[in-house]
């Protein structure tokens, strides 16, 4: 008796994307009535503001493949990306963005290492068009802090295009991160990790909703990706304090011995100077401090990651954030 076919889930978190939805439709469709599995495409909507929605309940009504979650407010990229893994049930679980600037034919490749044993295939950029030279920059800067800080290795140059067999998901979703960074977490759970290379391309229609300051800026992502994997900025602030403790014992010496002579020091130019340097270092120390305690405030309230309004072609799933009991589990 021949088994059934195995499922493919392509999840897609989204906010604002009218321009780009039924484009991304038309390649996913194409890319997957090819291949050999069924498949389903699910939808995240982070609270979108235009026609999103509209244009996803008439692809659905046209293809009940195409499923819809979405979320009571605007939560975020990776907290509505678990809740479309939570919803999933394919076999193979891929995500991506919904601006095509990573193609969708590139799920044959990734299917074809999936098939071959591979638990997790990333997507690597060779290449990245439409990106001015500042940006890729501070990237590389970027992905090698993360790499010179962490316990984790991130490779460069691969982002949120990813296929993760089944069981891979499911250890996924029942972490408790808290700003949770899915890259660093992906690597973090091992298993068999493939790559496949792709040029990325520029965005096919429509704005980023990422603004260029922040893009030119160290963000909240590059934060998390050291916080989350490594507490080299404790060790740093710690070492630093220790060398400027040190420095101040010796420069204390120093003015007891010019005093002992009779030599006149400059007052107000040495006193300015120290009190600065202490002050800038100890509001530096004070921050990075502060960025390990928010995260441990954020995690002890114990809040879900996100809360889902409705879905559309899911209503036999139970879609929650598995951080936070049921209160039919706590009675």
């Amino acid at each position: 008796m021949n088994s059934s076919p195995a499922l493919i889930s392509i999840i897609l978190s989204f906010r604002n994307e009218e321009e780009n939805i039924v484009a991304l439709i038309t390649r996913l469709r194409t890319v997957l009535q090819a291949e050999p599995e069924e498949f389903e495409i699910i939808f995240v909507n982070d609270d979108s503001t235009d026609r999103s929605l509209a244009i996803l309940e008439q692809e659905h009504q046209q293809d009940p493949r195409i499923k819809v979650v979405n979320m009571s407010r605007r939560f975020g990229v990776y907290e509505c990306m678990l809740a479309g893994m939570i919803a999933s049930s394919g076999d193979a679980v891929i995500y991506l963005d919904c601006d095509l600037q990573d193609p969708p034919e590139l799920i044959s490749k990734m299917l074809v290492e999936w098939r071959a044993g591979a638990d997790i295939v990333h997507t690597r950029r060779s290449e990245r068009l439409g990106e001015s030279a500042s940006k890729m920059w501070v990237t590389r800067l970027a992905y090698r802090a993360i790499n010179a800080l962490s316990s984790v290795e991130l490779p460069e140059n691969t982002g949120d295009f990813k296929l993760l067999r089944r069981h891979v998901v499911e250890q996924l979703i029942v972490l408790n991160e808290v700003d949770p960074y899915m890259r660093g977490l992906i690597h973090w759970i091992g298993f068999e990790q493939r790559y496949v290379y792709y040029v990325r391309e520029p965005r096919y229609a429509g704005k980023g909703h990422f603004p260029l300051l922040r893009s030119l800026m160290p963000t909240q992502t590059f934060i998390n990706g050291i916080l989350s994997f490594s507490m080299a900025p404790l060790y740093f602030s710690l070492i630093v304090g220790l060398l400027i403790s040190l420095f101040s014992i010796s420069y204390i010496a120093v003015i007891l011995v010019t005093k002992a002579i009779g030599w006149n020091l400059p007052g107000w130019t040495a006193i300015m100077v120290a009190q600065l340097l202490l002050g800038g270092m100890n509001l530096f120390t004070v921050g990075i401090l502060g960025l390990y305690v928010g995260k441990i405030f954020k995690a002890v309230k114990n809040r879900p990651r996100f809360i889902v309004k409705n879905s559309l072609g899911l209503a036999h799933k139970e879609i929650r954030d598995f951080r936070t009991p049921r209160l039919q589990d706590l009675r």
